[in-house]
């Protein structure tokens, strides 16, 4: 039974991650390499509940109770008694073996280890985890923004117990996610859809056929999507999107070359909202 959660990176879709999970009653620990990363996630969390107070989706009691099951910590070791740890780190493999060689050392030997992995195959990631832990570990890929996204793709390593499987799927909703059991491949469902969707999206660009500003009216009124794709690529960031482009180029080649538009921008050094800029400018947010 998961009564704690802990989640690793305390990042935009970290400091979501572990939100969801406080709203619905869950004492939370979100990590990072710093207390001071860790408490701008809490941060994070705040701000997001202030608009759902500004809108009259909620109550400043209701914020201050859900915040209160969130513990930011800079120490890794404040996760031991956790039962399910979800990893949000930096999408590089040995950025993530490293997190997760030191939590097999500290946690129960009943803990989940999840990882939000956009692309890196779980069977992989799990190799990096001891014999005994092997079959609780799975992939959780949250859609961001995942404190408003509903879907969560679970994916099993090859290792992974049905048990561990079916304990993650029961837990994702209760916290009101729509979980989708996917097969363990580069990129899973979501960003192999999505990906080649943005890249198709570029390419309308690159040749002339609609500015930036037309292809996001064509998703949000043409295909019904909540906002245009090229202002998703914006809050994604873009040397996150440019990292999984290059890992799916590798897997499944020329249909997922990185658009030379997204190579502009990251050398540029516009990576989306969190920088300023990226298609669109956002002054100082």
């Amino acid at each position: 039974m998961i009564k704690k959660v802990g989640v690793v990176g305390a990042g935009m879709m970290g400091a979501e991650i572990a939100l969801c999970f406080a709203r619905e009653g869950f004492e939370t620990v979100l990590n990072d390499i710093s207390q001071e990363i860790a408490d701008r996630g809490k941060e994070k969390q705040a701000q997001i509940l202030d608009k759902r107070i500004k809108k009259g989706k909620m109550s400043p009691q209701d914020k201050e109770a859900i915040l209160s099951r969130v513990t930011a910590t800079g120490n890794l070791e404040d996760l031991a008694e956790c039962d399910l740890i979800i990893e949000a780190v930096l999408e590089v493999f040995d950025v993530k073996k490293s997190v997760y060689e030191k939590l097999d050392a500290i946690c129960k030997e009943s803990t989940i280890i999840a990882s939000n992995t956009s692309s890196i195959s779980i069977t992989k990631l799990a190799s990096t985890v001891s014999a005994e832990r092997k079959g609780k570990f799975i992939g959780t890929h949250f859609n961001s923004p995942a404190s408003v996204m509903k879907l969560v793709e679970v994916i099993p390593a090859l290792l992974t117990g049905e048990e561990t499987v079916c304990t993650v799927t029961d837990v994702l909703k209760e916290i009101k996610k729509e979980p989708v059991r996917v097969k363990d491949v580069v990129g899973f469902g979501l960003n192999r859809i999505f990906h080649a969707m943005y890249l198709e999206a570029c390419r309308l660009v690159e040749e002339g056929v609609c500015s930036t500003e037309d292809v996001d009216k064509i998703c949000k009124y043409g295909l019904g999507h909540p906002m245009g794709i090229f202002a998703l690529l914006d809050i994604t960031s873009h040397d996150l999107n440019l990292n999984v482009d290059q890992i799916l180029f590798e897997a499944y080649g020329d249909r997922f070359r990185p658009s030379p538009q997204i190579i502009r921008l990251v050398d540029s050094g516009r990576l989306g909202k969190k920088s300023g800029a990226g298609f669109y400018d956002y002054g100082e947010e």
